[in-house]
Parts: structure tokens; C-alpha cells; sequence
């Protein structure tokens, strides 16, 4: 049994109480319209179906509380080690190009976590209760096709900030962006709002945009390491068309670099 099975046989359940629900709400009215009227004969009839109905729909209900077909434990499980793999699944055949990083699922833009200790899942910044693989996957199709709220503009100017704090009065040499992101997230709490996987993203749009100046005029770059791929605080992010690029540095200068 996956969660998109478990929450298909939950919608199923709801859906035939409520079917049953409606049609007893409808009776009733019938019923009171009857009562109104002073229809003897539409009562009787009327009052011999509601108690059938009163049966089916109280059925219904019970099967609905009862549907979800996980227990606690096996919820807990589940969440921690097989609804990965499932959204994988669900977006591959949705021709939905995904990607799995050590801090969570890509789908360009979007990264996708999931916290299985608060029933909850995080698309960005933003917590999600939705664990449903299918809607999990439309959510991220919807933003996938919408424009982006940050700007490259935005994130450069933060980047120059963060830079000139670092290197002080030696601006114009290459610092790590391991430094700038730890200086971006340096009060308690900010790495869980801004991880670093959210930071490559930023970077990767920005490095694409073809923004290159600060509104001050400073140009940037985004200097590779010797061996970037095995240096330490290389950050690494795929692509939309499945290329793996890799950053490690960068440098600001009042000149073009």
C-alpha cells in the first residue's frame, strides 16, 4: 500500500458518505417541505426513507473515519523511508525531470523536503501540509511554469553585502561561498529557513540570468577551485536539462572581470 493509494481510498470513502450525507440533508427538506404542505402521505414515505438513509449515511461515516489505512507506526515509517522514493516515481511518470539531493527532492526550482516528524512537508521555504504524491507533484509543476518571485537583481546586491563584510579592505579577491553563505545565515535558525541547497538554487538562477553588475556598478564572478569537484564547500546543483554545475567561489570588482 503507498500514501497515493491510502489517500485515493480516503477520497473514495469521503466521497460515498458524502453522497449518502447529501442525500439524507435532501430528505429532511423534503420531509419539512412535506410538513409544511400538510402532506400525510408524502410524510410517511418520506420518514420510512430517512430511516434507510440515516443507516447508510451513519455506514458511511464510520467507513470514512476508518479509511486511511495506516497506523501510526507504519505512518511514521513510511514517511521516513519509502514516500521519497513514491514522489520519484510519481513525477518520473509525469515527465516531471526530478532530482535527489542530500537535502531534499529538485524539481527546477523547487526543492521539495519532507519532515516526517511534523506530518508536513516544505516546498522552498514554505511548510506544506500536503503529503499526497500526485498533488505534491502538480504543486510543483504549478510553479515550475510560473515566474519566479526573487530576482537575480535582488540576490546580487545581497551576495555584494555579504562579500564586502568578508574581505573588508582587501575587495577584489576571491572568497569562498561557503563563507558568504555562513555569513548569510549566521543568527539562530536561519540555516532551517535558508538551507544550502536553497542558496545553490539562488545561485544557479543567478549565474543564468545574465545579470552581471551590482547597481553600483561592480561586476561579479564566480571563480572555480582546483579540482572544484572534490574541493571542500563546492556546492553542486542540476540543471534543468539534467547538467551538473558546480560553484565554489566568488569576487566582486569595481572593474570588469
Amino acid at each position: 500500500m503507498t500514501f497515493e493509494q491510502g489517500f485515493a481510498e480516503v477520497q473514495r470513502a469521503a466521497g460515498v458518505a458524502g453522497k449518502a450525507a447529501g442525500a439524507l440533508a435532501a430528505t429532511v427538506k423534503q420531509l419539512e417541505r412535506a410538513a409544511i404542505e400538510g402532506d400525510l402521505q408524502k410524510i410517511q414515505k418520506l420518514a420510512a426513507r430517512l430511516a434507510a438513509l440515516v443507516e447508510s449515511a451513519d455506514q458511511g461515516v464510520r467507513n470514512a473515519s476508518a479509511s486511511w489505512p495506516f497506523s501510526l507506526e507504519e505512518e511514521e515509517t513510511y514517511l521516513r523511508e519509502s514516500l521519497a522514493n513514491e514522489i520519484v516515481q510519481t513525477a518520473q511518470a509525469e515527465n516531471v525531470q526530478i532530482q535527489r539531493r542530500d537535502e531534499g527532492l529538485i524539481v527546477f526550482p523547487s526543492i521539495l523536503r519532507l519532515l516526517p516528524s511534523e506530518r508536513a512537508a516544505k516546498i522552498n521555504r514554505k511548510k506544506v501540509p500536503s503529503l499526497r504524491p500526485s498533488h505534491l507533484v502538480k504543486t510543483l509543476k504549478a510553479i515550475q511554469a510560473r515566474k519566479q518571485k526573487g530576482t537575480p537583481e535582488g540576490l546580487l546586491e545581497v551576495l555584494h553585502r555579504a562579500y564586502r563584510l568578508i574581505v573588508g579592505p582587501d575587495y577584489g579577491k576571491t572568497v569562498t561561498l561557503a563563507s558568504i553563505y555562513e555569513a548569510l545565515t549566521i543568527l539562530p535558525g536561519s540555516t532551517a529557513n535558508y538551507d544550502q541547497t536553497d542558496f545553490v538554487r539562488d545561485l544557479f538562477l543567478l549565474d543564468r540570468s545574465g545579470v552581471t553588475r551590482t547597481k553600483s556598478g561592480a561586476a561579479y564572478s564566480l571563480p572555480a577551485s582546483t579540482g572544484t569537484k572534490a574541493a571542500k564547500g563546492t556546492y553542486t546543483f542540476v540543471a534543468p536539462d539534467g547538467e551538473t554545475v558546480s560553484y565554489y567561489g566568488i569576487r566582486f570588482a569595481e572593474d570588469p572581470v
